[in-house]
């Protein structure tokens, strides 16, 4: 029984990360157990979620919490716009940090020291 219950969860998860075959969409992380659904607009203002692991997930809802608080009388749909545009901000600057951070291994890999020494 232990089994069908670890394939309920995982069937349950993929239905809610909306993926069969899901994947953090910052660091590349793919195992199931360890992939949440984000709120890119903050939770509560709009229902546009992407994949991220848990860890990414933390650093990006910490982030949230410096976006401009929740005002009553403003134009709902002007600041579900507003707070989404800030929450997909704030996941690219992750990802431009990785990509950097690719990109320096890769000049490093590419020097003739480091493919002779491959070589050898």
């Amino acid at each position: 029984m232990k089994r069908n219950d670890k394939e309920r969860r995982k069937q349950q998860r993929l239905v809610k990360l909306g993926s069969n075959n899901p994947i953090c969409g910052i660091c590349g992380e793919t195992d199931w157990r360890c992939l949440d659904a984000h709120h890119v607009a903050d939770h509560g203002r709009d229902d546009v979620t992407v994949a991220i692991c848990a860890s990414c997930h933390r650093k990006v809802t910490d982030d949230q919490k410096d976006h401009p608080a929740f005002d009553a009388g403003a134009d709902p749909t002007l600041d579900r716009i507003g707070h989404f545009l800030i929450g997909l901000a704030d996941l690219l600057s992750i990802i431009v940090e990785k990509l950097l951070e690719f990109a320096h291994i890769l000049i490093e890999l590419a020097k003739p020291s480091a493919i002779a020494g491959d070589a050898q």
